[in-house]
């Protein structure tokens, strides 16, 4: 039996098979085709002589292997997306491990060396500060700019003096 959708869908492959087999075909002969396989049985009868038989065998082997075919490439596709899985899976895996890791290696950090970690988290809020107040310092001076610049250069001097009286000199 044709398959009538295998048909449609492969009918540039399907078609030249077909003027292969019959090379008396002409393109006119298949273009009428429109879904209709008694109709494209029918045409090529008329041009080729062929038996209804013969041509539906033919068009059956035809549909079957361009249906092998498209069975074939869902299977690699499917192969190709299990595999794409299983490698976003593993990159996953191996984030959750690292951040589980880096997060095991903070935590113990803070709690053996809670000063020390207190006084770097300060640092950073302090850079973080002085950055600010550089930042603001390149702008155009407006009131409101200005002063916000003010502010932020007294608060990291401040932090500054602050920073400098509880770490241990060297």
């Amino acid at each position: 039996m044709v398959n009538q959708q295998v048909l449609v869908g492969k009918w540039n492959e399907v078609s030249g098979k077909l003027k292969e087999k019959w090379g008396n075909l002409a393109d006119d002969d298949l273009r009428a085709f429109s879904g209709n396989v008694d109709q494209l049985v029918g045409q090529i009868q008329r041009k080729t002589g062929e038996s209804r038989a013969a041509i539906e065998h033919f068009l059956g082997e035809v549909a079957e292997e361009a249906s092998g075919a498209a069975s074939n490439l869902r299977e690699k596709a499917q192969q190709g997306m299990e595999s794409a899985a299983g490698t976003v899976r593993q990159g996953y895996e191996a984030l959750r491990h690292g951040l589980s890791d880096a997060e095991r290696t903070v935590q113990g950090t803070v709690q053996e060396r809670p000063a020390q970690s207190l006084a770097v988290a300060f640092g950073l809020g302090v850079a973080t500060g002085i950055g600010l107040a550089l930042l603001f310092r390149d702008r155009p001076s407006e009131s409101t700019l200005a002063r916000g610049r003010a502010a932020t250069e007294q608060f990291g001097r401040q932090m500054m003096d602050a920073l400098s009286n509880v770490m241990p000199q060297r």
